[in-house]
This record gives C-alpha cells, sequence and structure tokens, in this order.
C-alpha cells in the first residue's frame, strides 16, 4: 500500500534511481523539494535539464565539458608529454585537487571487465592510442583503481603502449596517510612493499 500521494511517490522513485540513494533518502530529497519556494525547485530542474543537454566530451581527453575542448586540455602551459589515464572525470577532479600532475589526461569512461560484458572496445582505448600516436608522448601514467578491473585494464593499456617505446608508469598504492599498519589487508601491504622508495 502507498502512503503518498502519486506526485510524491513518482518524485521519491525517481530519487531512488540515484546511485547511492536508498528509499529513506529518497523519501527525504522528496520532502525537502516539495518544501523548498517553487522558484528553487524550478532552479534545480533547470540546472538538471541544463547540464544534460550541454555537458558532452572533450574532443581530446574525453572527459566532460561544456566546450569542444575542456580547459585542462586548453591550458598550453601543462606538460604535453605526459598523459594520465583515469577511469572516470571524478579521477581527474581528484587528480587536480594533489596540484601534482602537470601533464594532461585521458579519460577511459569505465574499466575492462568481461564479467560485465565490458571489453577494450566498449571504453575509450581507441581514442587513448590514437592520441599517442599523433602526439610527442614520453610517458603514460596509468591511474586505474587497485581493484581487479583496474589492474586488468592497466595491464592491458601497458602491453600495447610497450612496443611504441613510451614509458608507462603506475601510481603508487598502500598504506593510506594517517592509515594504521593493524587494519590494512595483505594486498595493500604487498602493494605498500613493492612501492617503497628510499628516504
Amino acid at each position: 500500500m502507498d502512503y503518498y500521494s502519486t506526485p510524491i511517490a513518482k518524485l521519491i522513485e525517481e530519487f531512488t534511481k540515484l546511485p547511492g540513494i536508498g528509499r529513506k533518502t529518497a523519501q527525504r530529497l522528496a520532502f525537502h523539494v516539495i518544501s523548498i519556494p517553487k522558484e528553487e525547485a524550478e532552479m534545480l530542474s533547470e540546472a538538471i535539464v541544463d547540464a544534460k543537454n550541454s555537458i558532452k566530451y572533450c574532443n581530446i581527453c574525453t572527459n566532460l565539458t561544456d566546450k569542444d575542448v575542456c580547459n585542462i586540455c586548453s591550458d598550453t602551459k601543462r606538460d604535453e608529454a605526459t598523459i594520465c589515464v583515469v577511469e572516470d572525470p571524478r579521477d581527474v577532479v581528484a587528480m587536480e585537487r594533489t596540484k601534482e600532475f602537470k601533464g594532461y589526461y585521458h579519460v577511459l569512461h569505465g574499466v575492462i571487465s568481461p564479467l560485465e560484458g565490458i571489453g577494450p572496445e566498449e571504453i575509450r582505448i581507441k581514442e587513448l592510442l590514437t592520441r599517442i600516436s599523433s602526439h610527442d608522448v614520453n610517458e603514460v601514467v596509468l591511474a586505474t583503481n587497485p581493484n581487479i578491473e583496474g589492474e586488468a585494464t592497466a595491464m592491458y593499456i601497458s602491453k600495447l603502449l610497450k612496443p611504441m617505446g613510451i614509458k608507462v608508469s603506475r601510481i603508487a598504492y598502500g598504506i593510506p596517510v594517517g592509515g594504521d599498519l593493524e587494519y590494512a589487508d595483505e594486498v595493500t601491504l604487498s602493494k605498500a612493499l613493492e612501492g617503497r622508495k628510499e628516504l
């Protein structure tokens, strides 16, 4: 039995389709939207529609942008000889927050996952290879996530790039800053040991 009127039930149902939103959170969001002034609700609605209509892929790195070429690819001060390969546009933001990487990016929009039917053709590897062959790239930094799919994708790309004479590196990972060794699993600890550097 549904306790809500049809418009509220429909709004709750739409919110539950969002990632990480359960029924209780969807209800909270729905009642929040209903309680705000009409102008604010219209601004939210317009922001969603505007983002959906204006966001596209950068012609160079395939990151999300509202222009043909994103702000990072338009920045001529960056190191054009280095490309960092990431899984998702959110990963670009995470890398940029560090203010450490000065090269360009390439966004795959996924990882190789045979169990989910995602092969190399379903992600942006072909665009990466085309880009590398037409530019003077010296190093590709593979920054996919340290899980089975991320590792498989990094290995696949590495095997494609090695014959091209390009340096291929992988970001280090292991114990997070502020983490305790006793809570780290064996794989994390072994990767931390592999990635150790001299002081």
